[in-house]
């Protein structure tokens, strides 16, 4: 009997939040949605080629050199010697561009993901590592796996260096959950980059290495206690909260709610709070959005355990 062959993959990559307040480039969670859709299949032309883009329309090049999903996979097949096999490729984007919620780390693990799926997966998914970073990277210049990491691998991935993508996954506590709201602005991950301060005094830095141990401690004994006193950025946050409206205000009301902790999710404008349980991350949630929606400024609210399982197949169509 002949075995099936793959003849088209769809995948679905979640979105992220990265540094989680005190691990800023080092840490980062997936969570259940939003995230980004992606297609490929066989065809008979040689080379990659992308056929359709949706959800961000004339902002995205279909040239697969200049895009985030299209660079991960030819630098996949570019490894493997396999550029001249012919492949068709449609992105389906589910959540904006500057959202900081890794939108274009979405895109690259989808892309690297979905074709080396396609060709019968050569590689497991850590060795995708540096193909989908590769995407990412061609977007922001960064090289950073905070988003990458857990949009590919799935829960909480601690970075020990990023030149060496020596990263770790976390056991994520059982009733961890997120409440992430993004607020309709846009950040650019280049702009929030440039406004960080060059130097850091000692005071802060040891502030920060003992907040973010802590926050490791904490969930990996499951000591919301710990996590909660944790969960604080000395370095970051205060220069980047100036480009979120009402953050303090959000903040506060997140914390009188009952969030464990809040802060700013990638460069922004998203924030985030962890929680202890799912009702707590819908009360938060709720709080949170009364703010921004007081303004008035839309936005969109996400509630989710921590995803353990990152990117994955969602429909696979087969021939013989």
């Amino acid at each position: 009997m002949l075995k099936e062959a793959i003849q088209e993959v769809r995948v679905f990559a979640p979105a992220t939040v990265a540094n989680v307040a005190c691990g800023y480039d080092v840490l980062g969670f997936a969570i259940d949605a939003p995230g980004d859709e992606v297609v490929v299949r066989h065809c008979q032309k040689p080379g990659l080629h992308i056929t359709a883009i949706t959800g961000d329309e004339g902002k995205l090049p279909k040239n697969p050199e200049k895009n985030t999903a299209g660079v991960a996979a030819l630098d996949l097949l570019r490894h493997l010697g396999m550029t001249d096999l012919g492949i068709e490729m449609e992105i389906h984007k589910k959540m904006p561009f500057g959202s900081g919620l890794g939108s274009s780390a979405a895109s690259a693990v989808a892309g690297a993901y979905a074709v080396n799926r396609l060709i019968g997966e050569p590689l497991s998914k850590k060795q995708l590592l540096p193909f989908a970073m590769a995407g990412e990277a061609s977007a922001d210049g960064a090289w950073h796996a905070d988003n990458v990491g857990p949009c590919l691998l799935g829960g909480i991935v601690f970075i020990r260096s990023n030149d060496e993508l020596d990263v770790a996954q976390l056991p994520a506590p059982k009733n961890l959950w997120a409440a992430v709201v993004h607020p309709d602005i846009e950040v650019l991950t280049k702009v929030a980059r440039e406004i960080l301060p060059k130097d850091i005094p000692l005071v802060n830095a040891t502030q920060q290495i003992g907040n973010l141990g802590g926050l490791l401690c904490g969930i990996i004994q499951e000591d919301y206690g710990l996590i909660s006193r944790s969960i604080h950025d000395v370095i970051a946050e205060p220069r980047r909260q100036k480009l979120i409206p009402e953050f303090y205000k959000a903040k506060r009301a997140a914390l009188a709610a009952g969030a464990l902790g809040f802060s700013i999710s990638g460069a922004g404008p998203s924030v985030f709070a962890l929680c202890e349980g799912e009702e707590s991350a819908k009360k938060v949630g709720d709080a949170i959005s009364k703010v921004f929606s007081a303004i008035p400024l839309g936005n969109q609210v996400y509630i989710s355990r921590i995803n353990p399982h990152g990117v994955h197949v969602v429909e696979e169509k087969k021939s013989k």
